[in-house]
């Protein structure tokens, strides 16, 4: 660069160049190009990660949406992954199956839809991924293992991508194979060949949807499952691949990464992977685990999303750094873009990455993020030095007559404490293709020739609030928008609005828990279904539900108190648990499983009647009403001290729930 442009750069950005100890980049693409990118994604699912979004008012949905979808002004994601739900637990909680029973089908349940199709409102463009992370118990035949019978697996994976069309004008391009355990040769063909049956050739195959190996050799031993798999997917693979899956000359994602708590060091580790993940692994999509972090915060990992909406009761939610660091890609790239073969590692510490449209357009993006402000959730991340540095790059090949570039920065002022994200700054104007930039610690840049990148805002939305003291739902929705009822979080089961047509009387409009059998899932459901909603801290109150058992003499049903733990650690949950039976008995139990007995006695409880239970914690005792009545009292609570109220089943079982009531005292 020429000293007489250097004055230009320094007004403009504040800085201090010192050229004599630049290195030097060249970007270049005279020896051709790198590989197609195709883009930065968020995954609702794996599961339940969605799950309060669906409750916010307007507008303050719809700026959240905007936030994560809108072209040019949050996060502009490029991709959408959604679960596939399974009925079952797989992670922060259930999400809903198209098919609970072998003779069952219904494309409405849950919210997946509506968020495709919000998605798909605000850029057309945006590529859907399904995939299943568990089936219901009859796709497995009594087996907790899906592939047993890869032809019924197969149908039921290739009917909700139909349905999705169908019935939500949906078109689902990829769809992902995974299981804790391992993948299957043997469906994955069948799949395909299912979907091509199906007129379907387009969607295409992300196996395995879990770890490099064993897949990638087998790809390369195996011309059949070669031809089925069109990606090779991993989670969290550390920016890393191995040279097995390059060999396969598949596409290479990281099909889910992130996962880390959306705080500045959250949005460093995205910063990090996001470009390195590509100079490290050759992989050219990258999708966060999760999109939206809209669920309970207690839950397992809270608030790892892209941003933060957990309180649909208020309205309040963040927009984290993540947003804006997803924007220095995602505003000035899209899927089809190609990176340059000039890309890697700053002699400091940090990484650049470029790519082309091929039509002239430029984009750069530089990270200087430091490790210990760049640490993700996993794996574990190797030593390694940033300091400030000044970094000289030479425009070549076809960009060499690039005039100026757009300056977007983001700083995250770890010792200050006073970050500036995605922050436009003049334009940079170049002379003989060349631009210094000096380079601070924990620092993203994008250079780019696209003049349309914007940061989007909205009026701060309501302030911060608890879940409300008093809350009370009868569950009469005519036509609910979602299956599932505001603010309950299913932890296992499925717990649905439900019209009962043999109950002319109070309880047409009920709460149905419906999966009656065991799914095939990889985390350990509990053996009871239970469903949360309220405050974590609730710690004094008064639950109240009208309950209707439809398992004769086996039947049973609960409301509990300070319930303390859901996700994949459901099974362990403790808390004040009032159980009634079909067989004419309670039970009071400190935990879910129900191996802590606090009292228990006969309650004339059966089948196909409604009874009221009211369950009242206060302090270290409890007691608890059957309709209206005094059934127990005193029994001696000392853990845990607070938690969420919730509702459930004591086995996969048919049963109902209406007038849902909770009063807190605290």
């Amino acid at each position: 660069m020429e000293h007489g442009a250097l004055p230009v750069f320094v007004s403009v950005l504040g800085l201090s160049l010192a050229l004599c100890s630049s290195q030097t980049y060249v970007l270049d693409d005279k020896a051709g190009l790198g590989r197609v990118f195709d883009g930065v994604g968020g995954l609702s699912g794996g599961g339940a990660t969605s799950r309060l979004l669906v409750n916010y008012a307007e507008p303050y949905r719809s700026q959240i949406l905007d936030y994560l979808f809108k072209p040019n002004f949050g996060a502009s994601l490029h991709i959408l992954k959604v679960e596939i739900g399974g009925d079952a637990q797989t992670t922060d909680g259930t999400e809903p199956s198209h098919m609970h029973y072998e003779n069952d089908e219904n494309y409405f349940r849950g919210y997946e839809w509506w968020l495709m199709k919000e998605a798909k409102k605000r850029n057309p463009n945006i590529t859907l991924i399904g995939l299943p992370w568990a089936f219901p118990g009859w796709v497995g035949h009594g087996k907790n293992w899906p592939y047993d019978f890869p032809d019924i697996t197969a149908a039921y994976v290739v009917n909700w991508i139909l349905g999705a069309k169908q019935y939500h004008d949906l078109d689902i391009q990829y769809v992902g194979i995974w299981n804790e355990r391992n993948y299957d040769s043997k469906y994955i063909k069948l799949l395909r060949y299912t979907l091509d049956k199906n007129s379907l050739e387009g969607v295409r195959i992300i196996a395995s949807d879990n770890l490099w190996e064993p897949i990638a050799v087998s790809l390369l031993l195996d011309p059949e499952l070669s031809r089925a798999v069109d990606v090779i997917g991993a989670h969290y693979p550390g920016t890393t691949t191995v040279k097995e899956a390059v060999k396969t000359q598949k596409k290479l994602w990281s099909s889910e990464d992130y996962s880390t708590f959306n705080n500045e060091v959250g949005g460093g580790c995205w910063a990090r992977i996001l470009n390195q993940n590509y100079v490290n692994g050759l992989m050219t999509a990258t999708i966060s685990w999760n999109l939206v972090a809209s669920y309970y915060e207690q839950l397992p990992f809270g608030r790892d999303g892209l941003m933060t909406a957990e309180e649909p009761w208020s309205g309040n939610y963040v927009v984290e750094s993540p947003i804006w660091i997803t924007a220095h890609t995602t505003q000035f790239t899209q899927p089809g873009w190609t990176y340059l073969q000039t890309v890697g590692h700053l002699s400091q510490g940090g990484s650049y990455v470029a790519l082309t449209d091929g039509k002239g357009n430029l984009t750069v993006v530089i990270e200087t993020m430091t490790h210990d402000h760049s640490v993700c959730i996993r794996p574990p991340l190797p030593a390694f030095n940033v300091t400030a540095q000044n970094a000289a790059f030479q425009l070549k090949g076809s960009f060499a007559s690039i005039k100026e570039l757009q300056v977007w920065r983001s700083q995250f002022n770890f010792k200050s404490k006073k970050p500036s994200f995605y922050e436009k700054l003049t334009p940079l104007k170049l002379l003989d293709g060349s631009f210094t930039l000096n380079l601070a610690e924990d620092e993203v840049y994008t250079l780019t020739t696209v003049t349309t990148g914007c940061k989007g805002s909205y009026a701060d939305p309501p302030a911060s609030a608890p879940f409300p003291k008093v809350y009370k739902d009868n569950f009469d929705v005519r036509n609910p928008p979602f299956t599932e009822a505001p603010d309950f979080a299913d932890q296992t089961g499925v717990f649905e609005y439900y019209i009962n047509m043999t109950d002319p009387g109070p309880h047409v409009f009920t709460l149905r828990q419906v999966v009656t059998q065991r799914p095939v899932t990889w985390a350990s459901d509990a053996d009871q279904t239970i469903s949360v909603i309220g405050d974590y801290q609730w710690q004094n109150l008064t639950i109240t539900c009208d309950v209707f058992m439809e398992s004769v003499k086996t039947g049973g049903v609960f409301i509990a108190a300070r319930v303390d733990r859901g996700g994949e650690s459901t099974r362990g949950t403790k808390g004040v648990f009032f159980w009634v039976f079909a067989d004419g008995t309670y039970k009071v139990t400190n935990d879910l499983a129900g191996q802590t007995v606090l009292a228990e006695g006969q309650s004339g409880t059966r089948a196909y009647g409604w009874h009221t239970l009211s369950l009242t914690v206060n302090g270290q005792y409890a007691s608890g009403l059957l309709n209206g009545y005094p059934l127990w009292k005193n029994a001696v609570v000392l853990t845990p001290k607070n938690g969420w109220a919730a509702i459930g089943t004591h086995s996969f079982e048919l049963a109902q729930f209406d007038n849902f009531a909770v009063v807190a005292d605290k």
